[in-house]
């Protein structure tokens, strides 16, 4: 099957796994790290080490009570944050709802 025009274009822009994030520049993401953490906020930098850095940022943390039944959610909300790449799991363009 040849590649249509979209595809070219596509296979240029996207050659590496991080060009995916270099296309979220300047857009709100959806990162997941660990320790039960998530994070949502706009991306202005990263690095090839998934060093991030983002503003505009909500963070949500996960911790279960001292019972072991129920799980609280707290969230946090900052105005600029500097994120350790070797905490990142996943990035992503948040869902449209």
């Amino acid at each position: 099957m040849a590649d249509t025009s979209a595809d070219q274009l596509d296979n240029a822009i996207v050659s590496e796994p991080l060009d995916l994030v270099r296309l979220s520049l300047n857009e709100r993401v959806f990162v997941k790290l660990k320790g039960d953490r998530e994070i949502r906020g706009r991306l202005h930098a990263y690095d090839s080490h998934c060093n991030l850095v983002l503003s505009d940022v909500e963070e949500t943390v996960y911790v279960m009570d001292d019972d072991l039944e129920d799980l609280k959610t707290i969230k946090k909300q900052s105005e600029m944050l500097f994120v350790r790449g070797d905490a990142v799991v996943l990035i992503s363009p948040p869902s449209q709802s």
